[in-house]
């Protein structure tokens, strides 16, 4: 289940997705760090912190009954449950917090989020797809982070598969091979879109 809000007037997002594991963060990290202009909304999620996560900078941890609280409050721009009991959602006063420091708002989200996104924002926004190689490489990468279980990590690679469907309504897909040269499309992209001004 998801769930999207009215439209928006004027100001700039930009839009990180793709499968667990495809380099997505990576990516959005290095364009936060090349364009002083933009800050990444911090989601919120009912899912337990990894290890190296901080509170209130990757994400804001919250309990079930809360998220459903802010539901019920309108205080989402998008929201969704993405496994029983998991949820994730984009509150509207983080966005216009950012927008009201006079910057471009940046997500790292999910496919379904990122086409919810996509409605929201419209024009105004840019969803850039990224994804590994292939599925073996997708594989050796969510391993190699050493942050979940063997069940887990086969739930995101059967996940993967029906996610790679979604590239096609992307803006700009990266297939991320070599970092660097991926890193460079990231910021061709941005640039592209945001130009010289943000407003």
């Amino acid at each position: 289940m998801s769930s999207v809000h009215q439209k928006v007037s004027g100001h700039k997002a930009i839009i990180f997705t793709g499968p667990s594991g495809g380099g997505k963060t990576t990516l959005a990290c290095h364009i936060l760090r090349e364009f002083e202009h933009v800050e990444r909304s911090v989601s919120v999620t009912t899912r337990a912190p990894r290890p190296g996560e901080v509170p209130g900078v990757d994400y804001l941890f919250i309990d079930i009954d809360r998220f459903h609280e802010l539901i019920e409050e309108d205080a989402f721009v998008e929201w969704e449950q993405v496994y029983e009991g998991l949820y994730y959602g984009t509150l509207r006063s983080e966005v216009e917090r950012i927008w009201n420091a006079k910057k471009a708002v940046l997500f790292v989200v999910d496919v379904i989020g990122a086409m919810n996104l996509k409605a929201y924002f419209e024009t105004k926004s840019v969803k850039i797809f990224v994804r590994a190689p292939n599925m073996k490489i997708l594989e050796e990468r969510l391993y190699f982070r050493g942050t979940e279980d063997e069940e887990s990590i086969q739930k995101r690679l059967r996940r993967a598969l029906g996610e790679l469907a979604y590239e096609q309504h992307a803006d700009v897909v990266i297939v991320n091979d070599q970092l660097q040269d991926s890193k460079q499309l990231a910021t061709d992209a941005v640039q592209e879109f945001i130009g010289n001004e943000i407003w």
